[in-house]
């Protein structure tokens, strides 16, 4: 609606277009005349007014083809339409009406009759003008609803699939690293070779290599389960790094990725709950003939810490002494037994119910290195 509402006056006949436009505009409303159908029909197109009062008897277009005309323009259709005639004929009312028209005037008529229509019309049309903006508005919102839901269900779809990817690369890198590539977003980063002090475990089981020679493969793959499921709880626990499987061996990693300060209590007092968990299996296993003991190494120390591999598979590991230093300590270790180096029991000292084992001959180390029994952790 414009404000002051606009009235388009169309009569052939500039008397009565006069009165029309100066009764209208006396009582508030601005007004715009044409003096036929088509020049009625082209201003109603280009000014787009609130109401028309379209005289039925004209030359070049009579009023009922011009309101069907108007009734035909999607964009003119909702502006309400009041016919007008001299004749008080019912078959004019009439087809004005089905052709289009909302109310009618007949000729000569009162001031107050013809402002009371024009007030009528005029309240529908801005009725109808406020159920179109709500009905905009409501399809704006609609499609801005549907365009925020496809974008919430594409970016559910990406979560989802890089939830699922991640949850695959868990199966294959430690929980550790994955956690802090997607933390950082940059996974290569992460993963460039680097050198920190960490503490090494690693454990395996005695008697493995016999049993894996003459059990059947189900039986050997069983009990790798339950192992792997046994420590992997134990590792989880005690916030260590699964750097790789062995075999039967595992190697354990603290201090790397994520920095620990306690990095060789919690490797020490990890590998004490291993072993008391194992010693539930192996009573198990030996009821059902499998003769398997379980020994641990711990070293610390600083490594080459980093991604190996090529383009096609890579994995995160921990190279240099350190390592092997914890994997030959574990090779010496009886069943039930945690040999540790002097590094980690210097750290451990206090905390700790040990025995000295002395200086041991390992393999790929040049000079003997003393080693202790971890008996058990003081609470």
């Amino acid at each position: 609606m414009h404000d002051p509402a606009r009235i388009l006056a169309v009569d052939d006949t500039p008397e009565n277009l006069e009165i029309l436009r100066m009764r209208l505009e006396a009582n508030g409303y601005e007004v715009v005349t044409a003096a036929d159908g088509e020049e009625g029909l082209a201003k109603a197109r280009d000014l787009k007014p609130d109401l028309i009062l379209l005289d039925i008897m004209m030359p070049k277009l009579d009023g009922i083809s011009a309101v069907r005309l108007l009734k035909q323009d999607i964009s003119l259709r909702s502006i309400p339409v009041i016919l007008v005639t001299a004749k008080a004929d019912t078959r004019d009312v009439v087809e004005g009406l089905d052709a289009g028209g909302d109310d009618y005037l007949t000729k000569p008529f009162e001031h107050k009759a013809l402002l009371a229509r024009v007030r009528s019309m005029l309240r529908q049309k801005a009725l109808h003008d406020m159920v179109e903006a709500q009905a905009r508005r409501l399809q704006e919102q609609a499609d801005q609803l549907a365009a925020w839901n496809q974008s919430l269900e594409q970016k559910v779809a990406e979560q989802v699939t890089e939830i699922e990817r991640w949850a695959r690369l868990r199966r294959f890198l430690p929980a550790q690293v994955v956690d802090l590539i997607v933390a950082a977003g940059n996974g290569d980063a992460l993963l460039q070779s680097h050198r920190r002090e960490v503490t090494v475990v690693f454990c395996d089981l005695r008697g493995f290599t016999a049993f894996a020679e003459t059990a059947e493969p189900e039986e050997v793959m069983t009990v790798l389960g339950e192992y792997h499921s046994c420590l992997g709880e134990q590792i989880t626990r005690h916030g260590g790094t699964l750097e790789r499987f062995v075999g039967d061996g595992i190697l354990v990693v603290f201090n790397d990725p994520l920095p620990c300060a306690d990095h060789t209590e919690s490797a020490v007092s990890m590998a004490v709950a291993m072993r008391d968990a194992i010693d539930e299996h192996s009573e198990r296993w030996r009821k059902r003939g499998y003769l398997l003991g379980f020994g641990i190494g711990i070293a610390r120390g600083h490594a080459t810490i980093g991604q190996i591999g090529f383009n096609q598979r890579s994995d995160y590991a921990v190279i240099g002494t350190v390592p092997n230093h914890a994997a030959r300590l574990c090779e010496e270790a009886k069943s039930r037994q945690i040999l540790v180096s002097q590094r980690v029991f210097g750290a451990v000292e206090p905390l700790v119910e040990s025995i000295p084992v002395g200086e041991l001959t390992l393999k790929g180390f040049h000079r003997p290195m003393p080693a202790y029994e971890i008996v058990r952790w003081l609470d």
